[in-house]
């Protein structure tokens, strides 16, 4: 298979090279991925500027630009032509209402929408909690290799999320289908004298009955079938 890799962490991010070494035996990767992070940027898209692109590695292009830029110049500049788009491995969770705002689930909606089927991977993070990246590897190898066969109808894609486990050998945790959250995460907002400071707690949002929060924070892994609307 032809892979394209991307998100929204930079192209140097730990998560990136984690998912890198997980599909390397499955195909050829292309990774066009932007050159600094873009954590919640959602689909934006530039449009007004030049994007600046740089091949930084044999089949590894650095793009000044958001993830959904990045689907865009691989398939449009760059004409690459991938059998599946991967996102991720995103550090922190893409849950219930993030999936509006992240940018690693707005490059998988991107390559849905020019019909390619797509996923994207997130590892929900728990403060002081180390993360196991080579471990990451080994889930997100098996996890491919279940979801790369599943067909996909024209405008799905794939959103997987990790919980956040202590480092260790630990087994790949039960996948459960579920879907996005309702409720919206708590946010306030404090006043300082530049303007309204926003702070939220993630690790305290509602865990909807059956929702991917509920899945995730239980310590099991969110698979969340996404459909465009």
């Amino acid at each position: 298979m032809n892979l394209l890799l991307t998100n929204d962490d930079g192209i140097n991010a730990p998560g990136l090279a984690a998912l890198s070494r997980a599909v390397a035996p499955f195909g050829t990767l292309h990774v066009v991925a932007p050159s600094r992070e873009h954590s919640m940027c959602g689909h934006r898209v530039t449009t007004r500027t030049p994007i600046r692109v740089d091949e930084v590695g044999e089949r590894r292009w650095a793009v000044d630009g958001t993830p959904a830029d990045c689907v865009r110049i691989a398939l449009h500049a760059l004409n690459l032509r991938p059998d599946w788009v991967l996102s991720g491995v995103n550090a922190g969770g893409n849950l219930g209402q993030d999936i509006f705002i992240s940018g690693t689930l707005a490059a998988a909606r991107e390559a849905a929408y020019h019909g390619l089927p797509a996923l994207a991977m997130s590892h929900y993070l728990i403060r002081d909690l180390e993360v196991d990246w080579p471990r990451v590897s080994r889930w997100a190898a098996k996890l491919f290799a279940r979801y790369s066969t599943e067909p996909l109808a024209d405008g799905e894609f794939w959103n997987l999320n990790f919980p956040h486990l202590p480092p260790g050998d630990v087994e790949l945790p039960e996948q459960v289908p579920c879907q996005p959250a309702r409720s919206p995460l708590a946010v306030s907002y404090e006043a300082t004298p530049e303007g309204h400071l926003y702070t939220a707690s993630y690790a305290g949002r509602p865990q909807d009955p059956g929702s991917d929060v509920e899945i995730c924070f239980g310590g099991r892994v969110a698979v969340s079938r996404l459909r465009l609307h």
